[in-house]
C-alpha cells in the first residue's frame, strides 16, 4: 500500500514537469517569431549623415583648386573632378 501513496505525487510531478517544459518551448518559439517580426518591420538603417566625410571632400576641393591655381590643373579637369567628389 505505501506504493500507491507515492503514485498521485508521481504523475503530479510528471504532469508539472511536461507543462513546464512544454510552456518554455512555446514561449522561445515565440520569443523568436517576435524577433523575426521586428527586425522585418524595423526600418532599414539610415545612411550616413551628410557630416561624414565632408571634411574630407572641403580638403579634396581645396587641393583641387590649388592646383588649378597653379595651372597643373586646367578648368576642365577642375569641374570634372569637382563633379566626382560632389556626386553630381
Amino acid at each position: 500500500m505505501p506504493l500507491r501513496r507515492g503514485r498521485p505525487v508521481l504523475r503530479t510531478a510528471v504532469i508539472a514537469g511536461t507543462a513546464t517544459a512544454v510552456s518554455g518551448r512555446v514561449a522561445r518559439r515565440q520569443q523568436g517569431r517576435f524577433a523575426q517580426q521586428d527586425q522585418a518591420a524595423a526600418p532599414p538603417p539610415a545612411a550616413a549623415p551628410a557630416g561624414d566625410g565632408t571634411d574630407e571632400k572641403v580638403a579634396h576641393l581645396k587641393e583641387l583648386a590649388d592646383l588649378k591655381e597653379q595651372g597643373i590643373l586646367t578648368e576642365e579637369e577642375f569641374a570634372a573632378e569637382k563633379a566626382k567628389i560632389l556626386g553630381s
